[in-house]
């Protein structure tokens, strides 16, 4: 990311302290789910990879979260965890599809008018960050290649993993 923003690291800096407030207001479990339900419709490797593998090594198993991508209605989630996804993904390929049945559903589940915000801003912030490393034909990261190899194919939804 870093190489990406060269010409313009103040914007990657304002991005950073954006996703910081956003994911701060979160559950981080909640916080990563939505970052990979926004992702995977982006067809983000980078970020898929990313958020992917923090599931992975911090909330569930490898085998949990090819799950989760490859079959959410068949993983271990609850429903709030399936309308937040659900919504996430919504918002990050046509923000216009999402209807108020889609909002009344999440409250209805529980979450205030704030975490719905947040799910949104999270989910839109995943947007402008894929949309520029996309944008300027970056590859995720060579490490990414080191992931077990389920979960890596699993998670490469779109550009390739850059070569070492």
């Amino acid at each position: 990311m870093t190489r990406a923003f060269s010409h313009g690291p103040e914007v990657l800096d304002d991005w950073s302290g954006l996703i910081l407030s956003i994911r701060e207001r979160m559950d981080r479990r909640r916080y990563e789910l939505v970052a990979v339900a926004a992702a995977e419709r982006l067809g983000s490797s980078y970020c898929m990879l990313a958020h992917g593998s923090y599931l992975a090594s911090t909330f569930y198993d490898e085998e949990s979260v090819v799950g989760i991508v490859s079959n959410r209605g068949a993983a271990n989630l609850d429903e709030t965890d399936l309308a937040v996804m659900g919504l996430a993904e919504k918002v990050a390929g046509d923000a216009l599809s999402v209807t108020q049945e889609d909002v009344d559903r999440l409250k209805r589940l529980g979450l205030s008018d704030a975490e719905i915000f947040d799910v949104v801003a999270a989910a839109a912030a995943r947007a402008f960050l894929t949309k520029v490393l996309d944008g300027l034909g970056f590859q995720p990261d060579s490490a990414f290649a080191e992931l077990a190899p389920e979960l890596r194919e699993t998670l490469v939804v779109g550009r390739p993993i850059a070569d070492a």
